[in-house]
């Protein structure tokens, strides 16, 4: 291969390095990992430091992608100006304006979890937990933090100088004038130069953990002193490519992009935050909800009371008016009565309490005027739960495993923690780079020829001496007459360009640095707290897989005394209401006092409020089996597209709602 088409190859070839395409992911990312090794099984042997189970992936759209960058078509400013993102949503859902009617809140359980899902403040802030994790993304692409800047760079400078300095050499500055012999006193001459330089430098780290830089650089130069120089003004151009390719630290996409892994693992624990978030208010807006029914029947039970008590009060009053019936009967009978009706008070304070909580999960603005003198009127009624299937506490907890966005968080920090234990360790390594460069050289400008030609006639020149060196009078050496020329050759940057191009006066270039840091403590240091939180968190997952198992099991047997005490306070509210009415049939007749009937009265409010009480409860607990088991979003037919949208697009699961009995239909 000739020399000069060996200089085009390495030219084309550190040219074409800047259009490389860039590793994006790890390969530890871009390929399925394997599953963690299993757990043991609740309660029984073996120990367990890795995850259970894969975390599942999340494809979803959080509208904007604070992730990508801002283009540069068609608008190249765009990336240098800020952002514009939208204020919070701060008002009330429209909807509440189709629920509202003469003053009540006509809401059924699908209504309160759809509102809540659309306007509860909790679930609204954590929606931007997402968004400012793929804004630490962005950063991390960008490089930042990292052990090199993934972002290219452009710089560049332009400057103009103008030198004047004396010149202290005759060669340069001619024969010094002198008079009579002597020296004449003058100023020394003036060099002047005139400079005019432009450098341009590009810059490109890659995943590999690979330095590509381009820089271009020309200046042009004229001075007074131009005979001395070929060219004059003259142009030089330098193009200098050079790479630099790190062996140990820093080297491969491992090293270099795990920040970028870790940010994508983050963003998919910050899914995994609102799902938890969900889960929670879902959870809670339905308890609150339950609470409010409880409330609203209590105070059923507790008027229901009163009129008993009333009813027997007048009922003593005037039997105590025509003398049969003792003034005893009648303060025993109104004293129940007031009892009654501090209870009733009592239940009317909590059902207020309990509208401002389901109102205050349900909105954005609690104050609003539409809200006003409001009462919530909940329209599903209470049912008991379907039977929940035998499953053992094993299934469950295995499930709940899978499914709780708590373990999952954790399995991708325990993942994160991982890639710094590899990171760090590359850190340990010495610094040991290869590098090549490839220098190209342009020379040119405006060039003068001066050309000489003899006249054919000549004339008188130096004196003729004789031996001793003494003029001889009258004698002279003939000199040959010239007339010189001079021709100008116009040149510019076009000139030294084309020459620098093509390579006409190449450099080539290799080397390899080494660094070894002394002692290395602050890599040491790096590297071993990567494991102490790699080992943390192993301990951390186990932590939090007990909690889990705790809960669950905790939950079953909630869901079967509530299932046991049910039936059981529903055969005592009725034996209680027998008992009562037997009491009231004896007090007719006589054969009872009106001390009898209210003791009778009380047993049955007791039985009613049992009932109601356990019902609730039942209700209940089956929402903390739900979410202990990680199926709350599941059985309300929620996906984290519906709690980023805040709104379910899907039919619903709960049981009482239109949707769910169609659905039991048609099996």
């Amino acid at each position: 291969m000739s020399k000069g088409l060996r200089h085009k190859v390495v030219l084309f070839f550190a040219m074409a390095s800047l259009f490389l395409p860039q590793v994006s992911v790890l390969a530890q990312d871009a390929s399925p990992q394997a599953a963690p090794a299993q757990a043991s099984s609740p309660g029984g042997p073996g120990t367990q430091t890795v995850p259970s189970g894969p975390v599942q992936a999340r494809h979803v759209t959080l509208g904007a992608d604070y992730s990508a960058a801002k283009p540069w078509f068609p608008n190249v400013a765009r990336p240098y100006m800020p952002s514009q993102i939208a204020g919070p949503q701060l008002t009330n859902s429209p909807r509440f304006d189709q629920l509202i009617q003469n003053g009540n809140l006509i809401l059924s359980l699908e209504g309160a979890i759809s509102l809540a899902l659309e306007d509860n403040l909790a679930i609204a802030v954590e929606r931007y937990t997402p968004w400012l994790d793929q804004v630490n993304l962005l950063r991390a692409k960008s490089g930042a933090g990292g052990l090199v800047p993934f972002d290219p760079t452009l710089s560049g400078g332009m400057n103009l100088q103008e030198t004047n300095s004396p010149v202290n050499n005759p060669l340069f500055a001619g024969i010094v004038p002198t008079s009579g012999g002597t020296p004449t006193q003058t100023l020394p001459p003036s060099y002047s130069q005139h400079l005019g330089n432009t450098n341009f430098q590009y810059t490109q780290y890659f995943h590999t953990g690979s330095e590509f830089q381009a820089s271009l650089s020309t200046s042009r130069t004229s001075t007074n002193l131009g005979a001395f120089n070929l060219y004059n003004p003259f142009l030089q151009s330098t193009l200098t490519l050079q790479v630099t390719q790190p062996l140990l630290r820093g080297f491969g996409v491992q090293a270099n992009m795990r920040l970028i892994v870790e940010a994508k693992n983050t963003e998919k624990i910050g899914l995994s935050q609102l799902s938890q978030q969900v889960m929670a208010t879902v959870t809670q807006v339905s308890n609150d909800y339950w609470e409010l029914v409880y409330a609203r029947e209590n105070v059923k039970v507790e008027e229901a009371s009163v009129h008993v008590s009333q009813t027997l009060y007048d009922d003593n009053k005037t039997r105590a008016s025509i003398g049969t019936l003792s003034r005893l009967d009648v303060l025993t009978a109104q004293s129940q009565l007031a009892s009654d009706k501090q209870a009733l008070v009592q239940a009317q304070s909590v059902q207020l309490q309990d509208e401002t909580t389901l109102l205050n999960d349900l909105t954005r603005n609690p104050q609003d005027s539409a809200f006003l003198g409001i009462e919530i009127m909940p329209t599903t009624p209470i049912s008991a739960p379907t039977e929940i299937e035998n499953i053992k506490i094993q299934d469950a907890v295995k499930e709940a495993w899978e499914k709780r966005p708590e373990l999952q968080q954790l399995a991708l920090n325990l993942k994160n923690a991982g890639i710094e234990v590899k990171a760090t360790r590359n850190e340990l390594l010495p610094s040991l780079s290869v590098f090549g460069a490839y220098t190209a050289t342009g020379l040119g400008g405006v060039q003068t020829s001066t050309a000489t030609t003899p006249t054919g006639t000549f004339a008188a020149g130096l004196p003729v001496v004789d031996a001793n060196g003494n003029p001889v009078a009258g004698f002279f050496e003939p000199t040959a007459l010239t007339n010189s020329s001079q021709v100008v050759f116009p040149g510019g940057i076009g000139d030294t360009l084309s020459r620098m191009i093509r390579g006409k006066y190449p450099s080539l270039e290799a080397g390899i640095t080494f660094s070894l840091p002394i002692r290395n403590r602050a890599a040491q240091a790096d590297n071993a707290q990567a494991l102490l939180n790699q080992r943390q968190q192993e301990t951390q997952y186990r932590q939090e897989q007990n909690v889990i198992f705790v809960s669950v099991r905790n939950a079953l047997i909630a869901l079967q005394e509530d299932r046991a005490s049910l039936a059981a306070a529903a055969e005592a509210r009725s034996l209680a209401v027998q008992t009562f009415e037997a009491e009231q049939e004896k007090y007719r007749l006589g054969a009872s006092t009106s001390y009898d009937v209210v003791l009778r009265s009380r047993d049955v409010t007791a039985a009613q409020g049992t009932e109601l009480r356990v019902s609730i409860n039942l209700l209940e607990d089956e929402l903390k089996l739900n979410q202990a088991i990680g199926r709350t979003l599941e059985v309300n037919n929620i996906t984290l597209a519906d709690a980023l949208n805040g709104k379910i697009s899907g039919p619903s699961n709960i049981p009482g709602t239109p949707e769910a009995e169609n659905r039991a239909g048609y099996r």
